[in-house]
């Protein structure tokens, strides 16, 4: 039976699932943070180090309680329209985000999936090798654009 690693970057943070265990070190979780907010439409542009210190507590705690920035008066502002059933919560969105990402970066590092660019849409795509570059479908995320976080 053939067991599947656990991607590691460092020890600062841990997400677990199942019998998965992601480990990360503040760059690559801080960075993650960021991609995820951004593919999900929540934030745009380069992150400030307050803002990302108010992003990362909503996703490490689900929440900002002492904000640092307005990134964090944002949320706390928003916050019932950020909130919501646990699928369809944005803290929940950017950890599934944070643990997909991480899953596929350890499938490519295993040999299990390439990853291609893809001229036409101009995106990267994750391809199964052992199944002639099929390229796999990842379940479409929901967009905060309504909500999002826009520096002033």
């Amino acid at each position: 039976m053939y067991r599947r690693g656990n991607y590691s970057s460092g020890d600062d943070f841990v997400l677990e699932y199942g019998e998965l265990r992601f480990t990360f070190n503040e760059r690559d979780f801080r960075e993650r943070c960021e991609q995820a907010a951004r593919k999900l439409g929540f934030l745009a542009g380069a992150v400030e180090e307050n803002e990302a210190e108010d992003l990362i507590n909503l996703v490490v705690n689900g929440e900002v309680t002492e904000p640092a920035s307005a990134l964090g008066e944002h949320v706390n502002d928003c916050w019932p329209d950020l909130v919501g059933p646990s699928e369809r919560s944005l803290v929940h969105w950017l950890r599934r985000l944070i643990f997909r990402g991480a899953w596929l970066d350890q499938r490519v590092k295993e040999g299990e999936l390439d990853v291609c660019f893809d001229e036409t849409a101009q995106t990267f795509l994750y391809i199964q090798p052992d199944r002639g570059g099929e390229p796999i479908e990842l379940a479409p995320e929901p967009s905060w654009n309504r909500v999002a976080y826009n520096r002033q």
